[in-house]
């Protein structure tokens, strides 16, 4: 382990902003960025404590007023102080870790809130494996420099570390929640604040001796916005680290993300049949196709859903080229659909696994779109390899669930 000790991850424990206990259910909002801003507007209707207030204020301003535009975000900052005034949120009043379960469907997955190193971002000790996107950057850097807070929580993951997954599991049994709730969609969000100086140590000590890298699972954007933010303002030691939760990789599961095509490209159902069995083994289906293992694709066009098996020796076997979403697009999209880029290309649109398969099926019968691909998901193991790789994935290739909640805890640049 040695020769790692000059390159390990860099952490620290923050004084958070956060709700009262009695209050956490009602602050607690979904991501920012899952909704548009009718849902937003929707999700905290009749809900003034709202963490929406803040991490989307245009829900507060005529809807003729753009969501990115100056007076959003200082409407944010003037959300934030009467949150703050009111007392809606408070700061714990020291540096501290969090421990954070998230329960969906009976599987729980248990992270560590905490202060990252953007220096470790910027080194690649933190690991990407998206592109992401200058307009969406430039939102949350307006958002951080108005508002003088890093609001949205970035999802790491790292390799199991025993020492640390038993030091959680006992103070998890040994401690009292400060959190513990189940939100309208039926994730419990628990919450256990790690004060105790001892014990802050013992969690730094682990990561600085025994996490060599972690793995950007879900926060991209926020990711790229915190270290911009760090190189606009270089001397303010706060905006030098940013808000994640770590979750080890045996915690965490990935659904699929699937895909809609809004035209077959000319195609008629013979010609298309015909193109795709080049490379696959085709079979109808008479029920909504969810592939149950790799190289299995399912498709629904033409009022009819289909089982595609990828032939042998027709698709690359390296940790990029052998995901599903790249067959996909190198067996398909390109050649049949003449897609080529499905950052830019408008006939395109992505569906998460958290919805099922069943809005593809009523996108394509409403006439809305043509096509329809079910995926099989990314595994953990294969997200890891490609970040090591220093590869890319394709634009929406994983989907974590469940989300971390905004506003439980949030990271403040006091020095700002």
């Amino acid at each position: 382990m040695q020769h790692y000790l000059e390159s390990m991850s860099i952490i620290k424990p923050f004084n958070a902003l956060k709700p009262t206990a009695t209050e956490a259910h009602l602050v607690a909002s979904k991501p920012y960025d899952v909704m548009n801003r009718a849902e937003a507007k929707a999700m905290a209707s009749n809900n003034a404590k709202s963490f929406l207030h803040i991490t989307r204020a245009e829900i507060d301003m005529d809807d003729s007023v753009k969501a990115h535009s100056t007076e959003v975000y200082a409407k944010a900052k003037d959300n934030l102080n009467k949150f703050i005034e009111n007392g809606t949120l408070q700061f714990e009043g020291k540096a501290c870790y969090y421990i954070y379960t998230l329960i969906r469907h009976a599987k729980s997955q248990t992270g560590l809130v905490c202060a990252s190193s953007i220096a470790d971002y910027n080194n690649n000790l933190i690991k990407k494996h998206e592109f992401t996107r200058p307009e969406k950057e430039k939102d949350r850097i307006d958002h951080m420099m108005a508002i003088g807070a890093q609001t949205g929580n970035v999802f790491l993951a790292y390799n199991d570390v025993v020492t640390l997954n038993a030091f959680i599991a006992a103070y998890k049994n040994n401690n009292q929640p400060i959190y513990n709730f189940i939100l309208q969609d039926d994730v419990q969000h628990t919450i256990w604040c790690v004060n105790d100086t001892d014990d802050i140590n013992t969690i730094t000590t682990i990561f600085k001796e025994q996490v060599p890298h972690t793995y950007i699972a879900d926060g991209h954007h926020r990711c790229a916005s915190a270290a911009k933010v760090a190189g606009l303002l270089p001397n303010n030691v706060d905006t030098q680290y940013f808000l994640t939760t770590l979750f080890p990789a045996s915690e965490l599961v990935i659904l699929d993300y699937n895909r809609l095509i809004a035209d077959t490209n000319n195609h008629t159902q013979n010609s298309l049949l015909a193109a795709l069995a080049i490379n696959f083994n085709i079979e109808t289906a008479p029920e909504m196709v969810k592939p149950t293992k790799p190289k299995q694709i399912g498709m629904y066009a033409f009022g009819q859903w289909y089982s595609l098996t990828a032939k042998e020796f027709t698709y690359k076997t390296d940790p990029l080229n052998i995901l599903d979403i790249s067959v996909l697009q190198q067996n398909i999209l390109s050649p049949i659909f003449n897609l080529h880029d499905q950052r830019t290309d408008k006939r395109i649109d992505f569906v998460g696994g958290i919805r099922g398969i069943a809005p593809l099926q009523q996108k394509v019968d409403s006439g809305e779109m043509a096509v329809a691909f079910s995926l099989y998901p990314v595994s953990i193991d294969e997200l890891f390899n490609i970040a090591d790789m220093g590869e890319v994935m394709p634009p929406k290739s994983t989907w974590f669930e469940p989300k971390l909640s905004d506003g439980l805890l949030t990271y403040v640049f006091e020095n700002l």
